[in-house]
């Protein structure tokens, strides 16, 4: 376990989240994600009457496809379990995403169409993670492709994290000409 030995502790609440990335035969993307939240322990809902340990509180579903360029070719989403009969209601809402690409920004401009009262926060808590996976599953079809990098084009990675900083010695073996650090220090971390 890479984190350190816990205090003692009850375990009370438990969220699972699993995320797929698809490339179908027709070159567009599908990514899944399903959320799955749950309690140790019963209680009583207001909408669902007795919830007991281990139900869903939530269970939740959604299906973003997008295109090479990362366009949403289309947002489906739906809701088996939530805590209020009117949750549901929120699902239809998530197809307003298509047309918006995933790019800085990508989250403002999502919660634009599903922000506040049109949404469902944990619909949109999962946008994040899917748009990840989205990068994920397509990076290397796009590098295949000889799509994702062209000499001379800025890399889309280049400053997104520790590995990818312009100073690193990722970047200077992948991308010399964008490598802004002192080549003797990066070759000591490689």
């Amino acid at each position: 376990m890479p984190l350190s030995p816990p205090q003692n502790r009850e375990l009370l609440h438990s969220r699972d989240i699993a995320l797929r990335g698809y490339l179908r035969t027709d070159g567009l993307v599908d990514v899944e994600a399903h959320l799955i939240d749950t309690k140790t322990y019963g209680f009583d809902g207001d909408d669902r009457g007795r919830v007991s340990a281990g139900e869903p509180i939530h269970d939740m579903w959604l299906r973003m496809t997008v295109d090479e360029d990362m366009t949403i070719v289309a947002c489906e989403a739906a809701t088996d379990h939530s805590p209020y009969a009117v949750c549901p209601a929120a699902a239809p809402n998530f197809a307003s995403l298509a047309g918006i690409t995933i790019k800085p920004g990508f989250l403002r401009e999502a919660a634009q169409r599903v922000g506040g009262t049109r949404g469902c926060t944990h619909l949109r808590e999962l946008l994040q993670q899917v748009a990840t996976v989205a990068f994920q599953t397509l990076y290397p079809v796009r590098e295949r492709r000889g799509s994702e990098h062209k000499p001379g084009n800025r890399p889309a990675l280049l400053n997104s994290c520790l590995a990818y900083g312009s100073d690193s010695p990722v970047v200077l073996r992948r991308w010399p000409e964008f490598f802004t650090g002192r080549s003797e220090e990066a070759a000591k971390q490689s």
